[in-house]
């Protein structure tokens, strides 16, 4: 197999992320303030999670075929490109009525993800693209860039992350990554997140971190994967609280340091950790097969705008790995996904082989 044919980028991307963040995790539990290193149970959650994902995206591969996609020709160039300027004038209306730089002031990050980003940032996200797998051009990689630093601005790596990654994928699949431009956005993609991360964590207040920007990351895997060992022996006691705060207004985040920690602190507690305290094992099971089939099916729909969302769902699940499926929004991009399918259901056939 020639290695420009490899898809780098199908589902089972997943797994390989959480193997590596896991092992990150595992190396940083030995080097930094813990007082042990990740115990057994963690290491073989994480296992077993990744072998249901992958019963999902595989049994969706081999037993679903789609023979054509359907186009959606309403969605025309100049719709999708004001609505990027669109998105990128209100974040940049939020930072004015925050009165300042996210990144560099720990208060403002803290109340950055106003209703106006909320807004701004999926239809950025999802309309570059969508512009970008139906209308490519060259030009349109410095909306790319200027998007992912605007909204780096807010302080969070997830935003960044979100944009560069989903945007490379979607130019992967369409063929435009020449080795210049992916040196170029690998670049970018690997300083956006070490500085945004860094800078953040420096403008904390109180905070003296002596770790420099690769450090951090281990140090943050480490940390992620320790919450998520203390979740374990909680498995199931919140029965659907945090599923519901999704859902409402509440911070689930907030709510798990305070549960799992008890105090007041916002955390990242992994893909695994706000399933496994609302259902236990039986909820991240499902949860994991429901991903890796969901995945797949996408994947398999990938032609025109299919492209583009699926790019965005599969970059946000990555994300997810560290952070956690609690905020609505990311589930919002899974419901593209869903009406993706829904639109293209006709053509989606069971093989009976």
């Amino acid at each position: 197999m020639k290695f420009e044919k490899i898809d780098f980028f199908q589902p089972l991307l997943v797994v390989v992320a959480i193997l590596a963040f896991l092992a990150m995790g595992y190396i940083g539990s030995f080097n930094y303030r813990f007082e042990d290193p990740l115990k057994l149970e963690v290491i073989l959650t994480v296992i077993f999670a990744c072998i249901i994902f992958t019963v999902g995206a595989v049994c969706i591969k081999y037993k679903i075929s789609i023979d054509e996609t359907k186009n959606l020709d309403f969605l025309s160039e100049k719709l999708l490109l004001i609505l990027v300027i669109a998105a990128l004038i209100l974040q940049a209306l939020n930072m004015v009525l925050l009165g300042g730089i996210p990144l560099f002031n720990s208060v403002l990050k803290s109340n950055a993800t106003t209703n106006i980003w909320r807004v701004a940032y999926p239809l950025f996200l999802i309309m570059i693209n969508l512009l970008l797998a139906k209308y490519y051009n060259k030009k349109y990689l410095l909306l790319v860039i200027l998007g992912a630093l605007i909204f780096g601005l807010n302080g969070y790596r997830t935003s960044v992350l979100g944009i560069l990654v989903s945007s490379f994928i979607t130019l992967f699949y369409l063929n435009k990554i020449s080795r210049k431009i992916g040196i170029i956005f690998i670049a970018i993609i690997a300083v956006g997140l070490l500085a945004v991360g860094y800078i953040a964590s420096q403008s904390i207040a109180n905070q003296h971190w002596t770790l420099n920007p690769l450090e951090l990351l281990f140090y943050r895997a480490a940390f992620t994967l320790e919450v998520f060992e203390k979740i374990i022996p909680l498995g199931g006691t919140t029965h659907g609280h945090i599923l519901s705060m999704i859902f409402s207004s509440g911070s689930p985040r907030t709510f798990i340091g305070q549960y799992v920690l008890h105090y007041d602190v916002c955390l990242t507690s992994t893909m695994f950790g706000p399933v496994y305290l609302d259902f236990g094992l039986i909820g991240l099971t499902i949860q994991m097969l429901f991903m890796g089939a969901f995945l797949q099916l996408v994947h398999k729909i990938k032609k025109g705008i299919g492209v583009g969302i699926y790019s965005i769902i599969l970059t946000h699940t990555l994300i997810w790995i560290e952070t956690g499926p609690t905020d609505i929004m990311i589930w919002f991009l899974y419901l593209l996904g869903l009406i993706l399918i829904i639109i293209n259901f006709n053509y989606i056939k069971l093989n009976k082989n």
